[in-house]
C-alpha cells in the first residue's frame, strides 16, 4: 500500500510554528490518516461502503463506542522545544516514542523560558497545582527579571563548570527548569488523543496548553474527520455519574419527548443522534 499523501499535512510538514517565546513544535512525518482508520476498521466490519460520508459516520461510530484500535493505525512524528518543566509534565504520557537532546553529550543553550506578564499569577486558593489571580503588571515585570537574573547566573556558572573542564553531564546539574530542551516525540493517534484530552483541559497549565493547541492543529491537518468526532465525544463532550444520569431522566421526563426531540434538533443531531439522546434520557 502506498504511503498516504494529505495535501493539508503536506503544507505543514516541517514548517516550525512557535510557543512560548523561544519554543516550537513542527510536524515532521506522518503515517496514515482517516481514510487509513476506515480501512483498518473494514477489516474487522466488513468492506461496507466507501462515501465521504459513511466514512465520517463509521470514523464516528468508532469514537462513540470506544473502539480505538483503528486510531492506532495512524501515526505522528513531531519536533518539539520546549521549557524543561513543561517537558517532564509531557513525558508522563508513556505511551509514545521520545529522543531527546542530552546534556552529557551537547552544551545546553543559553535559552530559558519568561512568561509573560499576563501569566504571572498568585498561588491559587482552591487548586493547590494551579494560578490564581495574576498579580498587578509592575510586580509581574519584577519578578520577571528576578528571574532572568537568576537564569543568566545559573547558566554562567554552568559555563564556569565548562571552562574548568568539569564533564558535561556534572556541569549541568544546578541548570533550572526553565531551560530549553528539545525532542523527537512519535505517538498514534489514539494516544495523542488522549494526550490532547488531558493537556488541553483548561485546569492543565498553561505552557503545556499552548502545545497541545498546536499539536492539535497538526493532528487536525492529517485527520480532520478523526479529530472532528474527537472534538465531539471526548474534548467537548461530558460523561455523568449513575446519580447524575437519574437526575437528569427525571428532568427530561418533566418536559416530554417532544421537546427534547426539539432540543436536539436544534442543537444539530441528526436522526439517528436524536435516537441514541432520547433513549438515554427516555428509558
Amino acid at each position: 500500500m502506498a504511503r498516504a499523501v494529505i495535501p493539508e499535512a503536506e503544507g505543514i510538514l516541517d514548517k516550525p510554528f512557535q510557543v512560548l517565546d523561544k519554543g516550537f513544535v513542527r510536524l515532521v512525518d506522518y503515517m496514515g490518516g482517516d481514510e487509513r482508520i476506515v480501512q483498518s476498521a473494514r477489516v474487522s466490519y466488513g468492506k461496507g461502503t466507501k462515501s465521504f460520508r459513511e466514512d465520517r459516520g463509521l470514523i464516528r461510530y468508532l469514537m462513540r463506542n470506544r473502539h480505538s484500535s483503528p486510531f492506532e493505525q495512524v501515526v505522528l512524528t513531531f519536533h518539539a522545544k520546549m521549557p524543561v518543566f513543561v517537558a517532564r509534565q509531557w513525558v508522563r504520557h508513556r505511551t509514545a516514542r521520545l529522543n531527546e537532546i542530552s546534556g552529557r553529550y551537547s552544551v545546553m543553550q543559553d535559552e530559558f523560558y519568561l512568561p509573560d506578564p499576563q501569566q504571572v499569577s498568585y498561588q491559587s486558593s482552591s487548586n493547590r497545582q494551579g494560578r490564581g489571580e495574576t498579580l498587578p503588571e509592575a510586580e509581574a515585570q519584577r519578578i520577571i527579571e528576578s528571574m532572568r537574573r537568576r537564569q543568566q547566573e545559573a547558566y554562567a556558572a554552568y559555563e564556569e563548570l565548562l571552562d574548568a573542564g568539569v564533564a558535561r553531564e556534572l556541569s549541568r546539574v544546578n541548570l533550572p527548569l526553565s531551560m530549553y530542551t528539545e525532542w523527537y516525540w512519535q505517538i498514534d493517534l489514539n494516544n495523542l488523543f488522549h494526550f490532547l484530552d488531558l493537556r488541553l483541559d483548561p485546569h492543565a497549565q498553561y505552557e503545556i496548553r499552548k502545545y497541545a493547541e498546536v499539536m492539535f492543529e497538526a493532528a487536525k491537518a492529517v485527520c480532520p474527520l478523526a479529530c472532528e468526532a474527537f472534538e465531539d465525544f471526548v474534548l467537548h463532550a461530558e460523561t455523568f455519574s449513575r446519580q447524575e444520569s437519574a437526575a437528569l431522566r427525571m428532568l427530561a421526563a418533566e418536559l416530554g419527548a417532544d421537546r427534547l426531540e426539539a432540543a436536539a434538533r436544534e442543537a444539530g443531531l441528526n436522526e439517528r443522534e436524536r435516537e441514541r439522546f432520547g433513549a438515554k434520557l427516555m428509558q
